[in-house]
C-alpha cells in the first residue's frame, strides 16, 4: 500500500473520498454512528448513491470502517477531516465544532499526519487552526460533489484543488502529493489540479456553490414572472439557454434551493461579506426565501379552507434519500396555518409539526385535493390532475 489513510466521518463526503483512496492505499474511516460502521463493515452503503453502493459491493477495497482509532491516526500518512458542519443561526457562522474536535485529538496524540480539511468551512478556519495547532500540518482541499454521485464525481472530477502554504516548499510537496492521490484513485485523468493558498481553496468552494444556487434563485424568478404573467417559462428558459454563454444546465425551475451545501454556503458567504461593499450576495439567499414564499402563496390561492395539501416526498432530488434543509419545510409552515397539510414520505416517522403522514401512496393520492411535488414522480401518473409541480423539464 502507497499510503495510510484516516477519513473522520463517513457522510457522503468523507465515504467517497475513503473509497476512493481505499482502491490503491490502506484506509480506516471514522465513524461514531455505530449502525453506519456496521453496515460499512458489511459493505452496505448507509447512502444512497449507486457507484458507492457498487464499490462496496463488488470492488477490492481496502478500507475498514471503526468508531475510535488513535493508534491508527498517530502513524497515518494523511488524516482527513468531513465531519459535518452545520450553519449556526445564532452565531451567523459554520459550526466548526465537529472539526475542531478531530484537530484537538490529533494535536494532542501528536500525529504525524498531513491533514486535509474537506468539510465546509469558513474563509480563514485554515490559517486560523494552523496557529492554533502548531503541531500539525494542516490543509484545505474543496469538494464539488453532488448528492447522489458523490463517488462518481470523485471519480470523473472537473478539478482537484488543494490549499496550502506555497510559500512552505514542504507543505507544498505535501499538496501535490495529496492531489496526485486523487487523481490516481479517479477514472478521468485530464482534470486541472490547482495547489493554491488556503484562503483562495477556502473561498473557491463557497463562491462556487454560492454561483450554483444564484442559477437557482434566477431560474426560479423565471419562473415566478411567468406564473403571474400566464407565460409558458419552458419555452422562456429554453430560448434562453440556446445561447451558449448561458447554457443548457441548472436551469429547472424548483420550489427553491436546499441540501447539504446551498443553504449554508450561501449564508456563511454572505456572512463572510459583513461590512463589503455587496448586494448580489445578500440576494441570492433572501431570493429563496421569497421563491418558498411565492409557492406557498400561490398553493393557498389555488385552494380552498377546508381542501387537503398533500406533499409528495421532502427530498431535495429524486433518486435521493436526503430531506435535510429541503425546501418545502418552509412551504409547509406556512401551508400547515391554514391547510391541512398530509405528507407521504417514506424516510421518515415523525410528522413536521402541523402536518399528518399517511404511508400508503393510494390512500394519499385519493385524500389529498392538490399535490405538490418538488420533482414529478411516474408514481403520480394516475394522479397527475391534481399535482402542482414547477419540474418542467422533468429532471434535476
Amino acid at each position: 500500500m502507497n499510503n495510510k489513510i484516516i477519513v473522520f466521518g463517513m457522510g457522503y463526503v468523507g465515504l467517497s473520498n475513503a473509497i476512493l483512496l481505499s482502491q490503491n492505499n490502506e484506509v480506516v474511516g471514522i465513524e461514531i454512528n455505530s449502525e453506519k460502521v456496521e453496515l460499512l463493515n458489511k459493505k452496505i452503503s448507509p447512502i444512497k448513491d449507486s457507484e458507492i453502493e457498487d464499490y462496496l459491493a463488488n470492488k477490492k477495497l481496502n478500507l475498514s470502517v471503526k468508531t475510535k482509532d488513535e493508534k491508527f491516526a498517530k502513524i497515518a500518512d494523511f488524516a482527513i477531516i468531513a465531519t459535518p458542519t452545520n450553519f449556526d443561526e445564532e452565531q451567523n457562522y459554520f459550526d466548526t465544532s465537529s472539526v475542531d474536535s478531530v484537530l484537538e485529538n490529533l494535536s494532542q496524540i501528536e500525529s504525524q499526519a498531513t491533514v486535509i480539511i474537506k468539510s465546509t468551512i469558513p474563509i480563514g478556519y485554515t490559517n486560523k487552526v494552523k496557529d492554533k495547532f502548531k503541531n500539525l500540518n494542516i490543509m484545505f482541499s474543496p469538494e464539488f460533489l453532488r448528492e447522489g454521485k458523490a463517488l462518481k464525481d470523485n471519480l470523473y472530477p472537473t478539478r482537484i484543488i488543494v490549499g496550502c502554504n506555497k510559500q512552505n516548499e514542504s507543505e507544498l510537496e505535501k499538496a501535490k502529493e495529496f492531489a496526485e492521490l486523487l487523481k490516481e484513485g479517479a477514472i478521468k485523468k485530464d482534470m486541472p489540479i490547482l495547489v493554491m493558498n488556503t484562503l483562495e481553496a477556502e473561498s473557491v468552494k463557497l463562491f462556487s456553490n454560492t454561483y450554483l444556487a444564484m442559477r437557482v434563485a434566477y431560474f426560479n424568478e423565471v419562473d415566478n414572472y411567468a406564473i403571474k404573467n400566464g407565460l409558458n417559462t419552458k419555452d422562456i428558459i429554453e430560448g434562453m439557454c440556446a445561447d451558449s454563454r448561458i447554457g443548457n444546465f441548472y436551469n429547472n425551475p424548483s420550489f427553491g434551493y436546499g441540501g447539504y451545501c446551498f443553504p449554508k454556503d450561501t449564508k456563511q458567504l454572505k456572512a463572510n461579506y459583513s461590512g463589503i461593499p455587496n448586494s448580489l450576495i445578500d440576494s441570492i439567499v433572501d431570493s429563496n426565501q421569497v421563491r418558498k414564499e411565492f409557492i406557498a402563496n400561490t398553493i393557498l390561492d389555488k385552494t380552498i379552507s377546508t381542501d387537503t395539501v398533500g406533499i409528495y416526498r421532502l427530498i431535495m432530488k429524486s433518486g435521493s434519500d436526503n430531506c435535510r434543509s429541503s425546501a418545502i419545510f418552509d412551504i409547509i409552515k406556512i401551508l400547515a396555518k391554514e391547510r391541512k397539510v398530509v405528507i407521504f414520505e417514506p424516510s421518515i416517522k415523525i410528522a413536521p409539526e402541523g402536518t399528518e403522514l399517511e404511508s400508503d401512496l393510494e390512500k394519499f393520492k385519493k385524500e389529498c385535493d392538490i399535490i405538490l411535488a418538488n420533482r414529478f414522480d411516474k408514481a403520480l401518473e394516475n394522479a397527475k390532475e391534481k399535482v402542482y409541480t414547477r419540474d418542467i423539464f422533468e429532471r434535476d
